[in-house]
């Protein structure tokens, strides 16, 4: 009798594993967080104590008789292992107790589907399903083969599951390229900025932290945020003002999760290399969790597998409306350079000492000095003023312009050099009197 996989729904039983090793194990609320931001309709919890998953079922036999009575007596459609499961676990389990069964990375994928906003973001979820899919692809088959005998019904040489193996191939391949062609675009927008001296900034964090929210406490956007888990996953890109600065990009990107898949991370390398190439990275942190830590174990984990744990970090603290007795403020290393800001990004508490720490840890090569200016550059000295950078002015014999100015150097190559001018012509060997 082939075996023919039950469709899916919505009412839904969670099943957590408890065991010993700390490595492996999975947060039971962080799980029922997933559920519900997937749309689940939880109807019912099971905690497994099981500290040696077995080959056939991940669980025990009598936790599955007791899985199938909970099925039919809550008439659930589907069961979610908070848990990796093999290709013949998710089987062998389907026909066990009659109904869908999901694990942890198919969950994960299908927030991820709902969430895909872009074109760029559905195909990088799109590869991750097929990749996922590939190594799943014989349980869906009702028949292994449809090579038959007869006029009209020869087939084509091979078996239908090679067939559709053969078309996931050629599909990932296309994405692959269409994301390839992607990947290039995202680069000659960075090479763009980096030509124009712009900073990038770059948000990451765990998964429900608060970036976006303070994204939009910081750029006066509106870009969506909720608390669920997954909210953000298409980058959003915007220009951000800083005292002594001037411009930069601030980037949101999608939030990490403990043991974030692999083939997630891989197919949305377009999309965190905007973290990978930034100057400076803000490591928004939930303040008020319980297990931040670990969080903040998993975003670093994440950060060295595409490449980016050496770059310069900012830790933010976020959700201190949730805490007691601790005001917005930025705490220094030895150096006394911002290592991290306590905020509220919800009450827009402390955004102030963000943008100032940024621009401390940005600014570090300022010009402080005078400029002389003749009279025929009078648009450059007009941006100076433009950007808050002058100190004070005062006249040559010739009418030309001596500017006490402070700025990022930077800032000071990209505007002299948009003249087609060099920076030493201007430095005056003098200060103001």
């Amino acid at each position: 009798m082939f075996f023919e996989r039950p469709g899916g729904g919505e009412r839904a039983i969670l099943v957590h594993l408890d065991g010993q090793d700390p490595a492996a194990r999975e947060d039971p609320q962080e799980f029922q967080e997933l559920a519900r931001s997937a749309g689940a309709e939880a109807v019912g919890f099971v905690n497994v104590p099981r500290h040696q998953p077995s080959a056939k079922f991940l669980i025990g036999s009598g936790k599955v008789e007791e899985l199938h009575d909970l099925v039919k007596d809550g008439e659930a459609e589907l069961v979610i292992f908070n848990h990796t499961l093999t290709p013949s676990q998710e089987r062998n389990l389907e026909r066990a107790l009659e109904c869908r069964v999901l694990d942890r990375t198919g969950l994960i994928l299908d927030i991820f589907a709902q969430r895909a906003r872009t074109h760029e973001g559905k195909l990088q979820v799109e590869l991750a399903q097929l990749e996922h899919m590939s190594t799943r692809l014989v349980r869906g088959w009702t028949h292994l083969e449809r090579q038959k005998g007869g006029i009209g019904l020869r087939g084509p040489g091979e078996t239908q599951l090679e067939t559709d193996r053969r078309l996931l191939r050629v599909r990932i391949r296309q994405i692959k390229q269409r994301l390839e062609k992607v990947r290039g675009q995202r680069e000659q927008a960075r090479r763009g900025r980096r030509r124009a001296d712009i900073p990038s900034v770059s948000l990451v964090g765990y998964t429900n932290a608060g970036k976006s929210t303070l994204f939009n406490a910081l750029t006066e956007s509106d870009v969506y945020a909720a608390n669920q888990l997954f909210a953000t996953l298409d980058p959003t890109l915007r220009r951000l003002e800083l005292d002594d600065i001037g411009p930069v990009i601030l980037a949101d990107t999608v939030g990490f999760i403990r043991h974030l898949p692999h083939k997630l991370v891989e197919s949305f390398r377009a999309t965190l290399e905007e973290s990978s190439n930034a100057d400076l990275l803000l490591h928004v942190i939930d303040a008020h969790e319980p297990e931040r830590d670990q969080q903040i174990e998993q975003v670093l984990a994440v950060l060295a597998e595409i490449g980016a744990n050496e770059l310069p970090m900012l830790e933010i603290y976020n959700k201190l409306d949730l805490m007691d007795g601790i005001e917005p403020q930025i705490q220094r290393d030895a150096d006394g350079r911002p290592q991290r800001v306590w905020v509220s990004a919800r009450d827009g508490l402390g955004m102030d000492l963000v943008r100032q720490a940024i621009s401390e840890l940005l600014g570090n090569d300022l010009f402080v000095g005078t400029l002389c200016l003749p009279q025929r550059l009078g648009r450059l000295r007009a941006q100076f003023f433009e950007l808050s950078a002058v100190q004070r002015e005062t006249h040559d014999e010739e009418g030309g312009s001596l500017l006490e100015v402070r700025l990022p150097r930077i800032e000071l190559n990209r505007l002299i050099s948009r003249e087609g001018l060099r920076v030493d012509e201007f430095i005056a060997q003098h200060t103001l009197q």
